[in-house]
């Protein structure tokens, strides 16, 4: 997750030089765009109607843009707008999860080919953030957090359930979790955006839930192994490479590295290390050549030993924007990290075992969103538009 094998991608840029168009949007977003080939998807609250929008990648020209009128207004946090939820494609249908509002298939065309819409709701202070994925002929969503909190397999031709994972509600103690915020549903909850990997051989689903990190068998939904240490706020996805798994708590966060694999509650004989108390983390870290990489909540990006656990440099990221605050997920390609904070500055580093800054590029636009690339360009998506830098 976060990694891609772009070659040649832009280091430095202003919103003047390098920006091939900017797109203004109707409203803030924090979803990620899509590309496949010619076209960019992204969703996109519009006053009541929840929206998939695409566009052209040439010209960043909107092509059509589907929408349904959402049945009653969830809560939200301030910070947190509607359709924080990334989309996802496969080449031939574009699936989007509008929280209590459903889980939506569309054509290349923007028709509707199937909905659901008796998931359930979505309730919780902070809203909702995790975005379907598509393994082979199925979609998972991880539906909640809140009084209604699954992870959902459905067919992607389809949206027929295939299997449901039933989780404990935002109100009850989750497994793994051991301190008084699990009884308070305004502190307990995953954000994370399910993760496929393969495990041992075999493909396995990974989740980081309350209290702790969880594999699943993706056609049937069977819990293979899980393993404790996480608080009872997760907001990123786990992270992978070779036989180890990393997954990163929120608020007073912790942090677990583990050799996946396994049955059962693995927790004492592969639990690599465990850190009680992490920076505040929204956005996902990557994994390069045995080292974590990671920009905190605080500002501050990290390089930790994957093995290990140590923390091998610790740099705080400044730039011309007001703050210095991050929420974006890490994009490792070529061997550079590039992150964007919500004072809009974009930072470009080396994923190496020293620190090293390569650019700060700064838009003057705010962004919560993380970086997009494809065929040498990147996508990015602030609170007042969507930009290409080629």
């Amino acid at each position: 997750m976060g990694v891609c094998h772009e070659k040649g991608l832009p280091i430095t840029w202003t919103k003047n030089d390098h920006v091939k168009w900017r797109i203004p949007l109707p409203e803030r977003g924090h979803s990620t765009p899509v590309v496949w080939e010619e076209r960019i998807f992204i969703t996109q609250a519009v006053g009541e109607q929840r929206t998939l929008m695409c566009l052209s990648r040439n010209e960043g020209k909107l092509l059509w843009q589907s929408a349904v009128t959402t049945k009653g207004k969830e809560p939200t946090h301030a910070t947190n707008p509607y359709c924080s939820a990334s989309p996802v494609t496969d080449g031939e249908r574009v699936i989007v999860s509008f929280a209590s509002d459903g889980l939506y298939c569309y054509d290349f065309e923007g028709k509707e080919i199937w909905r659901r819409t008796d998931l359930g709701n979505q309730i919780h202070i902070w809203g909702n953030a995790s975005s379907p994925v598509i393994a082979g002929e199925l979609c998972f969503l991880n539906f909640g957090p809140g009084e209604t909190t699954y992870l959902l397999a459905v067919e992607k031709r389809t949206g027929k359930t295939v299997w449901q994972h039933q989780e404990e509600p935002s109100g009850g103690k989750s497994p793994g979790t051991n301190n008084g915020a699990a009884a308070n549903p305004n502190f307990i909850g995953s954000w994370t955006t399910p993760v496929l990997t393969t495990v041992e051989g075999n493909m396995q689903l990974l989740m980081s839930w309350p209290g702790r990190l969880a594999a699943y068998e993706p056609n049937s939904g069977k819990e293979l192994w899980r393993c404790t240490g996480l608080n009872p706020l997760v907001y990123t996805s786990p992270i992978q490479s070779g036989d180890t798994v990393v997954a990163m708590g929120g608020f007073n966060g912790m942090a677990i590295g583990v050799r996946a694999g396994g049955t059962g509650d693995i927790t004492e004989t592969r639990r690599l290390w465990h850190h009680p108390k992490s920076p505040q983390r929204i956005g996902s870290g990557v994994m390069h050549e045995g080292r974590i990489f990671i920009h905190n909540d605080p500002g501050t990006a990290m390089c930790i030993d994957a093995k290990s656990g140590e923390t091998l440099w610790t740099e705080r990221l400044k730039g011309a924007g007001k703050t210095g605050v991050n929420w974006s997920s890490v994009l490792l390609a070529d061997g550079n990290c590039y992150t964007i904070t919500q004072g809009g500055d974009c930072f470009v580093f080396k994923a190496g075992p020293t620190f090293e800054l390569l650019s700060v590029n700064s838009l003057g636009e705010a962004s919560n969103a993380s970086l997009a690339a494809s065929n040498g360009e990147l996508f990015i998506r602030t609170h007042e538009a969507l930009w290409c830098i080629k």
